[in-house]
């Protein structure tokens, strides 16, 4: 399922004649499902709908959270408060070796599809440092180049058994040709001091992977589009029981006990949501595929005239954020350096 308006691309914004000309920026999100346990095939999966998303003249493609490495629902993972499950165990090291290293040869892989597609490339994965996984947000430009990444600040529930905290260090938005590009994982949307931060730092096309299929979820991807005055795209795996291995103790939803190979387990929903609150693509609560919108930077300054949360809206006197983004590091080693003997003193 897609949904286009007719195609333009980036123009220079240069006012003429006191002017300044809108931008149209073609977005598509890829809603598909992991193939678990096997990256390789995942890298596959992934580069095909990269390249049949340029091939339709998408600037930048974004992928939903976790898309590498897989999002883990209904995964129990033998936890339960004071137990210790050997099965568990294993699952978790099948889950550790299908997740990657930043930077990495699978990172290396996903720059040069962006390079050879054209395009910015988000892409949610996880992302291994030692043996503590992280749920991360990768970026990529068109010239090949891995931008950096942003760590999911904070895991929801379960998921803080098995994925670490990000912290303030990997908190990006990238200034780019086609507007200022950044990223909040699911649930950290929820989150107003993070929101702000990235209003802070300028963001316009704000990136939202996720595995929230919620009807709820498309409310609050509504409302941050006005908050922020930005562009939302909000990705979201679309997955069936068939996707996922085989195992009689997973849950995979609180809302459906199908059981059956094609029952539907996520949902989707990814939608492309203007800073005027209008929706320009999606809810695709279907199938797999691409969903897909043109986008008029025009339309910040338009939202702007009315609500700019950290300008001409704010009110710094009463209320004001402060942002650690120092990296936190659990040890750190200081080395006394020994001061070479002058020779001319022998």
């Amino acid at each position: 399922m897609s949904s286009t308006k007719e195609m333009s691309t980036v123009e220079n914004t240069t006012p003429f004649n006191g002017v300044a000309p809108s931008s149209i920026v073609r977005v598509t999100i890829v809603q598909s499902s992991t193939v678990y346990n096997d990256t390789p095939a995942t890298l596959d999966k992934a580069e095909k709908y990269i390249v049949e998303a340029a091939s339709k003249g998408a600037e930048l493609v974004l992928f939903p959270e976790a898309f590498i490495g897989g999002y883990p629902r209904g995964f129990r993972f033998g936890l339960a408060v004071g137990v210790h499950n050997e099965e568990g165990r294993d699952e978790f090291r099948k889950y550790h070796a299908s997740a990657i290293h930043v930077p990495g040869p699978e990172v290396a892989r996903l720059a040069d599809v962006a390079r050879k597609n054209h395009v910015y490339l988000v892409m949610g994965a996880i992302e291994k440092d030692g043996y503590t996984l992280y749920c991360t947000a990768l970026f990529f430009s068109p010239q090949g180049q891995f931008l950096g990444k942003h760590r999911k600040l904070m895991p929801t529930t379960l998921e803080r058994c098995i994925w670490g905290q990000g912290d303030g260090s990997t908190i990006p938005v990238y200034d780019t040709p086609i507007g200022k590009l950044g990223a909040a994982i699911c649930w950290e949307n929820r989150m107003p001091l993070y929101r702000t931060a990235l209003y802070a730092k300028g963001i316009e096309i704000y990136c939202a992977p996720t595995a929230d299929g919620s009807k709820e979820w498309q409310s609050s991807m509504l409302h941050i589009a006005i908050e922020g005055g930005c562009f939302v795209l909000s990705a979201c795996q679309f997955c069936q029981r068939k996707d996922f291995p085989d195992h009689p103790d997973y849950l995979f939803t609180d809302w459906d006990d199908n059981k059956e190979h094609d029952a539907i387990v996520s949902q989707g929903g990814s939608v492309i949501i203007s800073p005027l609150g209008q929706v320009l693509a999606g809810p695709n609560f279907e199938s797999e595929g691409l969903i897909t919108a043109d986008l008029d930077l025009g339309d910040i300054a338009r939202a702007k005239l009315y609500f700019d949360s950290v300008g001409h809206y704010s009110r710094p006197d009463v209320l004001h954020l402060t942002v650690n983004e120092h990296p936190r590091k659990p040890v750190t080693f200081v080395t006394k350096v020994e001061k070479a003997e002058d020779d001319s003193n022998k």
